[in-house]
């Protein structure tokens, strides 16, 4: 599978910083317009998204999921070598976004070219969408054309998510849901003054300590089927102006929820603000609501893949809703079942960003599979 190496190669070359897509989409347009997949480029702002279908829509629609944008390198000079220069060396190929997730991209064009090769009539729709925005804000990626697929009913019964899923060897997780993500920004209003005299000031810290403990110590469930309990982690707490002798007038606190289907975004932010409210508090919380939950219950989406990586990794795999995030979870609520499926992920977002090539090799074989089984097809 030389094909998928030289692909994968071709897309670390162009430096696809988010948002940024370097041609990587209308690289891989042209490869899939030449197996008759009909290509739609959605760009919003400074976003590219590409969309390619081949079949017909009255049938099934399998969706592959994934992104050309990558994370910045950070400093060249502590890369092995040139982040954005792929090189092979022992049997490892190197280069910013080798796991996440241009490896991935090129295994599913090849599968894809394969399998309309194999089935040039076949039945159902296969599709591919890719986006330059998940990495970045994910506003004007995935999640802007959900909303245009909603509007134009568009149907999309499975989804699958490259994404670099695997733990230590390829193919042993399956991802068959995601936490959703709740970012609040918090600022505390206070009175400023001398430390001396604190009956003239009000200190936003010592008012907000209770509530903050609160909030870091409440055990919001016990989980949920496969999924952990719901996490407040604070990331991040700012106040004072420098002097050891003044009291502040403000304090801020960003603070992240990574929560399950017992909760969603509307019922949290009520839940924290009653909490905050509780304690006196003059206070207003700013709140980015990165996506919902999702979770992919037994079907034939989770069946095929299942089947096919224990073939494949010699094992049934592990089937997980830990993690991040993914742009899954914007498909999902269109009615879709979705999982993850890619590349070890131990190097993904670190300097020497890589891949084995014989996992590399391997994934368009794998998505393959799961192709032809949830389009009906044996193989040949």
């Amino acid at each position: 599978m030389a094909d998928v190496l030289e692909l994968a190669k071709e897309l670390i070359r162009r430096p696809s910083v988010t948002p940024e897509d370097a041609g990587c989409q209308q690289l891989i347009a042209s490869r899939l317009q030449r197996a008759g997949f009909a290509c739609e480029h959605m760009r919003f702002g400074a976003v590219g998204n590409l969309y390619a279908t081949r079949g017909a829509p009255g049938g099934p629609t399998l969706l592959l999921l994934g992104h050309t944008d990558v994370v910045p390198p950070g400093p060249r000079s502590d890369w092995a070598s040139d982040p954005f220069e792929p090189e092979v060396r022992d049997g490892v190929l190197y280069g910013r976004g080798a796991a996440d997730m241009k490896g991935s991209v090129a295994a599913f064009v090849v599968a894809a070219e394969r399998f309309v090769a194999e089935y040039p009539d076949h039945p159902g729709r296969l599709a591919i969408l890719l986006t330059s925005d998940e990495e970045g804000d994910a506003i004007d990626g995935v999640r802007r054309v959900a909303r245009e697929f909603a509007a134009r009913g568009e149907r999309i019964d499975w989804c699958i998510t490259g994404e670099p899923s695997s733990t230590s060897r390829l193919g042993d997780l399956l991802r068959v849901g995601r936490r959703g993500s709740l970012t609040g920004t918090l600022r505390v209003r206070g009175v400023q003054g001398h430390v001396a005299y604190p009956d003239q000031a009000r200190n936003p810290i010592h008012q907000a300590l209770p509530a903050l403990d609160e909030l870091a110590s409440r055990r919001w469930d016990e989980g949920y089927e496969s999924f952990p309990p719901t996490s407040l982690q604070m990331s991040n707490i700012e106040a004072g102006t420098g002097a050891s002798n003044v009291i502040p007038g403000e304090l801020r606190v960003v603070f992240n929820l990574r929560y399950n289907p017992h909760w969603d975004a509307d019922r949290l932010v009520a839940e924290c603000e009653r909490m905050l409210g509780s304690h006196g508090l003059d206070f207003e919380v700013g709140w980015h609501r990165s996506g919902e939950p999702y979770y992919t219950p037994e079907g034939p989406l989770r069946a095929a893949a299942r089947e096919v990586l224990a073939s494949h990794a010699g094992a049934p795999p592990e089937e997980s809703t830990g993690g991040g995030t993914s742009d899954a979870r914007f498909i999902a609520p269109l009615g879709t079942q979705c999982i993850e499926v890619g590349p070890v992920n131990a190097s993904i977002h670190k300097v020497d960003e890589n891949v084995a090539v014989a996992d590399l090799e391997r994934l368009p074989g794998l998505y393959l599979e799961m192709i032809r089984k949830l389009l009906s097809l044996p193989p040949t």
